[in-house]
């Protein structure tokens, strides 16, 4: 799989970097190109879902695809400081090596020739990995709050013509405080699949 190379490329990158520099300041700005790129290019997942490539829930990748776009490009792109914060090296590691582990599974599921380990990864790595990934989001967003206030950037205030405010400042609020019901879902999500792929457990799903 393509995309499986990109991220191992982005994780030789990353390791190189702290071999080399021996701290995380400097990382992201090292590493932003290809992250955005491989990021925004993975709106294609959505089309892979929807067409059956990838047998995964189109609402579960439509979640994680447009909240790691919002990070890259809303947060870390746009409000340069937050770049060397410790919490953007949280959500990298866990965004890579969860990409990695699940890009294999896919590779080799589609080669019909998938080991245990990779399949034990699949569905194990991802119980440390989502916390530690969500974690670094909430405190990047957090970090940049400060900044997003004192700016006003992405705001529109009143009064202007279109009668109409946006306040970015509360929207980040409001956008830390959604992870408070999605994060359970997806982490539940993949405990189902986890039990009935690993223990062969019959899962009902309900229809919302």
């Amino acid at each position: 799989s393509s995309w499986n190379y990109r991220w191992l490329v982005l994780a030789i990158a990353m390791v190189r970097f702290y071999m080399e520099k021996g701290t995380h300041r400097g990382l992201y700005k090292s590493i932003q190109k290809t992250l955005k790129f491989f990021q925004t290019f993975a709106l294609l997942e959505l089309v892979h879902c929807l067409i059956g490539i990838v047998p995964t829930s189109v609402i579960v990748t439509g979640v994680q695809v447009s909240s790691r776009i919002f990070m890259v490009w809303l947060i870390t792109h746009s409000i340069k400081p937050i770049q060397n914060e410790e919490s953007v090296v949280l959500f990298l590691v866990a965004w890579t090596v969860t990409e990695i582990t699940r890009y294999s599974f896919y590779t080799f599921s589609l080669l019909n020739h998938l080991p245990y380990f990779i399949k034990w990864a699949r569905y194990n790595f991802f119980i440390i990995l989502y916390p530690v990934g969500v974690a670094g989001e909430l405190l990047t967003i957090h970090a940049a709050l400060p900044y997003v206030k004192k700016s006003g950037m992405f705001s529109i205030r009143l009064p202007n013509k279109y009668n109409v405010s946006f306040d970015y400042y509360y929207f980040l609020l409001i956008t830390m405080a959604s992870y408070i019901p999605l994060f359970p879902q997806l982490y539940f999500h993949m405990l189902r699949q986890r039990r009935k792929v690993l223990h062969g457990e019959v899962i009902v799903e309900k229809d919302d």
